[in-house]
């Protein structure tokens, strides 16, 4: 069999022995796109180890890859300098303190967030970001929290301080197939809101579900309504410019490592000044006081963004932050962008292409299939000829033995997961209303039983090491399954070796 024919005799439309042919073909539609240029010689400098070790790497929403340069650089300082910790006042605290502070202003400067307007708050990750906000918003009866059926479950855990303070949650639909906000809907729930309480706004600038990007000039009709706003940026600004200054959030959650790889445990919290009074801290810490008295039961916050970062922050690992930000401006993030968009752009088209023998489409992609207001994240289940599910981990599996890393599950997105895949509010508020605890594997196996449905996805992403060949390589992997039935295909073999808890928590 010739490289170019497939297991069941069929002509090849995508092989290894036609990726010349279309490399060519690709930039004939992107001129400006080069494969043997500066990002080649990028890739190789500083993400050489994907060619040496033969990796695809298709999980950029999952988390970013760093570049050998930061790596290098971060080791030199933590080799050559003497670094205390920042709460004293002694030399190497001092010298500490410098670099934190340094890095929390080119952090605001790389986002565009002026700083006589916005505090940097350093967390653990945009989780802990988004936690922040909502156990300290000032939810109160009467007042409102509203967020899109599109969010991860770090956002979908503020309902639960909103509710417990009396506050009314309401989620605001996205429609199928493309996923995007019902604005209609929005725009009804912010104008029924009453202006006399603390209303708080919640929606995802690109969703890490199905890669739609929302429309960030819900900030301003929110703020005309009279609601604060809170904007999940993990999934956007790895491949976006983000001008706070222009969207002007009252609060933005950032998660560094999906950036740039390194520092794994940094996120930050980006927070409008004039909203700090809207934010009441049910509790004290370390480094958050500028005093606390056991006899006089009493403390006194601070009043910027100390009050928020709890303990000691991650002092050694924050000005890696500043290292992999200022690599991610060399390369440029105008650049990223293009070239994500070119290459999603061409896999949405390739994976639209494939069909089995009798018409029937392999790939069925949950989102937008152009590229307007869309970004590098790309959702789909698989179907055989006969229209049956393709078991999602069974894909993974086989993919994990050609170096293929993408991600299967609901990828902590279960609104945008439940519209997806047709699932109502009857069918959710019936398997969630059991006595017994239930996880998602009981809901998958349930909706396979009772609707031959699979509930889980195939998640895909490029990002900035991405070349042509590494989607290429993709579809030549997705087209071997064309006119294979799912029994043949199978399941995935889960032995007791290999057993483990998928977190699905990106």
């Amino acid at each position: 069999m010739s490289a170019s024919t497939s297991a069941t005799g069929r002509a090849s439309k995508f092989a290894p022995d036609l990726l010349p042919a279309a490399v060519s073909e690709f930039v004939s539609y992107h001129p400006d796109f080069d494969p043997d240029g500066e990002h080649a010689r990028l890739r190789a400098r500083e993400y050489g180890r994907l060619d040496d070790d033969d990796q695809v790497y298709l999980d950029y929403t999952g988390g970013g890859l760093h570049a050998v340069s930061q790596i290098d650089a971060h080791a030199e300082l933590l080799r050559t300098r003497v670094l205390g910790n920042p709460h004293s006042a002694n030399p190497t605290s001092i010298a500490m303190t410098e670099l934190v502070e340094r890095t929390r202003a080119y952090v605001a400067e790389f986002f565009n967030a002026p700083h006589d307007e916005y505090l940097c708050v350093f967390t653990p990750n945009a989780s802990g970001a988004l936690r922040l906000v909502g156990e300290a918003y000032r939810f109160a009866p009467g007042g409102r929290f509203a967020l899109t059926y599109d969010n991860h479950n770090s956002v979908n855990g503020i309902r639960e301080f909103a509710r417990a303070r009396g506050a009314e949650v309401t989620y605001v639909p996205v429609v199928a197939p493309e996923l995007r906000l019902d604005r209609a809907a929005m725009s009804e729930t912010l104008r029924s809101a009453d202006p006399e309480h603390h209303h708080l706004l919640a929606f995802p600038a690109q969703s890490n579900y199905s890669g739609v990007q929302h429309p960030l000039d819900l900030v301003e009709e929110a703020h005309a309504a009279g609601w604060d706003v809170l904007v999940d940026m993990a999934a956007y600004a790895p491949t976006n410019r983000v001008d706070i200054a222009a969207i002007r959030p009252d609060f933005a959650a950032f998660s560094f490592y999906k950036l740039m790889g390194f520092p794994t445990g940094i996120g930050c919290l980006l927070v409008r000044r004039d909203r700090l009074d809207v934010l009441r801290r049910p509790w004290f810490a370390g480094g958050t006081i500028t005093i606390a008295s056991v006899q006089g039961d009493g403390y006194y916050l601070h009043d910027d963004e100390a009050a928020f970062e709890d303990g000691t922050v991650d002092y050694l690992n924050i000005p890696a932050v500043e290292t992999g930000l200022r690599h991610l401006a060399g390369i440029g993030i105008d650049t990223i962008h293009d070239r994500v968009r070119c290459l999603t752009d061409w896999l949405l088209g390739a994976l639209g292409s494939l069909r089995h023998a009798n018409g029937a489409p392999l790939i069925q992609v949950f989102g937008p299939t152009g590229m307007e207001a869309r970004g590098g994240t790309v959702s789909f289940v698989m179907h055989d000829p006969d229209g049956r599910p393709i078991d999602d981990r069974r894909v993974e599996e086989l993919a994990n033995g050609v170096n293929i890393s993408l991600r299967t599950g609901c990828f902590c997105n279960p609104g945008a997961g439940e519209v997806a895949h047709g699932l109502t509010e009857s069918d959710m508020r019936d398997f969630f209303g059991r006595d017994d605890a239930v996880s998602f594997m009981d809901l998958r196996r349930e909706m396979l039983d009772r609707y031959d449905l699979l509930v889980a996805a195939i998640r895909v992403s490029v990002g900035v090491a991405s070349n042509f060949t590494d989607v290429y390589r993709l579809v030549c992997f997705l087209q071997s399954f064309l006119d294979r039935s799912a029994d043949e295909i199978g399941e995935a073999e889960f032995v007791a070796a290999n057993c483990r808890i998928i977190r699905d928590s990106a």
